[in-house]
């Protein structure tokens, strides 16, 4: 099984901190950002990894080089000096993926989420992990009803930024600037994603508070 993690931020929020060191690479704990992510992939025993990067993409392969200092192994999908948005990211990497389904995570989260083989029903295209609405959001993104993922105006849940897709999620697409959002309402309309309530540790690093409260929870 391999996984992808979405790199290629620039990180707006955390500004001005991310104009010299990229959102992955953002420490909390001693460590970067994206490292708390791939270990967290390598004790699921996910070890097939792929990076995308574009602002300041350069400094995180040279921190992560191959991966082999964490026991993984990294590919790199580059995306130049314009990110491709997540949709588009994605698509640019799928050769990169192979043809089993893959996760995908964003690098600025901190959870203890236990990756591993999701069982997709037939017809599914991908799985989302949804956690409690935080404080910060009035609205959520979708709603859950019987596994079956369902977007409403008020949802009850936030998408956790991670997913688990086959391929044929992306068909059609190209390598080009392309939201993910889109391609989700579309599947949800015709019933081929399923989901899940997370309820374990879950923080997203978007703002100079929310690195502050990760920081001194480690």
């Amino acid at each position: 099984m391999r996984a992808m993690i979405l790199a290629a931020g620039r990180g707006e929020r955390l500004r001005p901190l991310t104009d010299t060191v990229p959102n992955a690479l953002v420490e909390v704990g001693g460590k970067p950002l994206i490292v708390h992510v791939i270990e967290r992939l390598r004790a699921a025993g996910i070890r097939e990894l792929v990076v995308n990067l574009a602002w300041l993409g350069g400094q995180i392969r040279e921190r992560l080089g191959d991966g082999s200092a964490h026991g993984v192994e990294i590919r790199y999908s580059d995306e130049g000096d314009s990110a491709l948005e997540t949709a588009g990211g994605i698509v640019n990497a799928l050769p990169l993926l192979g043809d089993e389904p893959f996760w995908v995570v964003n690098a600025d989260i901190l959870c203890d989420y236990p990756f591993g083989e999701v069982e997709l029903a037939a017809d599914d295209l991908a799985h989302l992990v949804l956690i409690d609405n935080p404080g910060y959001r009035e609205h959520g993104d979708f709603s859950i009803k019987s596994g079956r993922l369902t977007r409403v105006n008020g949802s009850d849940y936030t998408f956790a930024g991670i997913g688990f897709y086959r391929r044929g999620f992306f068909a059609g697409e190209k390598p080009e600037r392309t939201p993910l959002l889109p391609l989700l309402q579309r599947w949800i309309a015709e019933d081929r994603i399923s989901g899940e309530h997370y309820r374990g540790v879950w923080h997203d690093i978007g703002t100079y508070e929310r690195l502050a409260a990760a920081r001194a929870l480690f």
